[in-house]
């Protein structure tokens, strides 16, 4: 029988654009130093490591045994996961797997990324279709320009609305020290920023981050020791569909108009696993991996948390905003900060942080039930949902 698992130790750099004073080694261990000090362990007290980032980036062979010396995983399991944009989250649900199994009792899930010393855009470019798209596509943005320009089309939406979500994620930003960008937008300045390609602007997109996170995630018999109030696991569930970025445009006309169907069928599996039947209501806070404005208004849709083409109007209500009925990325998320192969996990050490109510200026009140997600590889998608109370059973 499975086990119950809770996020009983959270630790992260501060995210910034270059990180020149420590190598990759050096500025994993200020995460996982800080992790099991939050936790009350030491290294030794860890069964196993589960650790990610996009190692094409940074051209380094064997990231498991090659982070020993920061990760502290000497003579420990390793097992290192890469799957594009998705490696932070998926390297918490491995840590979680790792731990309900029974197989472990105190997992170390770490993700990190130096994007200062990487080539991202040669290595994104290899996820498109090696003859139709990498001679004319250049790298994430232009991917993610063919989904704005979709999205438009179908619903009417503006650069307008996509400008609201991302002067609402700089606004929170400004209450969160471990932020990248710490920058005061208006609309304005969003769309009088220059366009990267058409309708993407410059305001609209994430930045290039160096940063590590590490989370420790202990079976219900040790979470009793912690420290910390736990944040209970209650679910995970993802869908990796796709082989190439351009995949899901073809598929999603297949499926006959699925909106954005990793993202829904992950979270139709996972909600009914819990019991969610109307996020907005039932979900106190939400740290999404937002890589760009317009992901903000469809992303909520494919959630549930409205309907089709209600995105940009649940924005500019205010739902999403601190002080609203459901506050979405009140770190900031990835517009603020984007160190790849750690940015699924901070939205997991994010919500851990609600759960228990230590997140400072960006904590929402009272916050019983918290969502995570992973966007990333070929549109694939990852959820986790955390709560205050120990859920009744194990439910995967």
């Amino acid at each position: 029988m499975g086990k119950r698992v809770a996020v009983v130790g959270v630790g992260m750099t501060k995210q910034r654009s270059s990180r020149p004073d420590v190598n990759g080694q050096e500025l994993i261990n200020e995460a996982v130093r800080m992790a099991l000090d939050d936790a009350g362990m030491t290294r030794r007290d860890i069964d196993a490591v589960v650790i990610g980032n996009m190692d094409h980036f940074e051209g380094i062979n064997y990231v498991d045994t090659w982070s020993v010396d920061g990760s502290g995983a000497l003579m420990k399991p390793i097992m290192k996961l890469t799957t594009g944009g998705t490696t932070g989250s998926t390297v918490a649900m491995a840590a979680y797997y790792h731990v309900a199994s029974g197989l472990f009792d105190r997992v170390l899930a770490i993700g990190w990324e130096k994007n200062s010393e990487s080539d991202t855009t040669g290595a994104i470019i290899t996820a498109f279709d090696p003859f139709w798209d990498r001679p004319i596509f250049a790298g994430a943005v232009a991917g993610l320009a063919l989904e704005a320009t979709q999205y438009m089309h179908l619903t009417g939406a503006t650069e307008e609305d996509a400008a609201y979500v991302a002067v609402r994620d700089r606004t929170h930003a400004l209450n969160n020290p471990y932020a990248h960008l710490h920058i005061n937008l208006t609309i304005d300045d969003v769309l009088k920023s220059p366009y990267l390609s058409w309708p993407v602007k410059m305001g609209d997109m994430c930045p290039r981050t160096d940063g590590a996170c590490a989370v420790v995630f202990a079976s219900e018999n040790a979470a009793e020791d912690s420290p910390q109030k736990p944040a209970w696991v209650l679910g995970v569930a993802d869908r990796h569909l796709w082989a190439y970025t351009s995949d899901p445009y073809v598929n999603q006309a297949i499926e006959n108009g699925w909106w954005f169907p990793a993202m829904e069928w992950s979270a139709r599996e996972l909600y009914d696993k819990v019991g969610i039947t109307d996020p907005l209501e039932q979900i106190d806070v939400a740290e999404l991996y937002l890589p760009y404005s317009f992901a903000g208004l469809r992303y909520m849709e494919a959630l549930g948390f409205c309907g089709r083409g209600e995105g940009p109007a649940l924005v500019r209500s205010g739902a999403t905003d601190m002080g609203g009925k459901c506050p979405v990325n009140p770190s900031g998320g990835p517009l603020c900060s984007n160190a790849i192969g750690a940015t699924g996990l901070i939205r997991v050490a994010e919500c851990a942080w609600q759960i228990q109510g230590r997140a400072g200026d960006r904590q929402v009140p009272e916050v019983k039930v918290a969502l995570a997600t992973g966007f990333g590889g070929c549109f694939w998608s990852d959820i986790l949902l955390f709560g205050a109370e120990k859920p009744e059973k194990v439910r995967g």
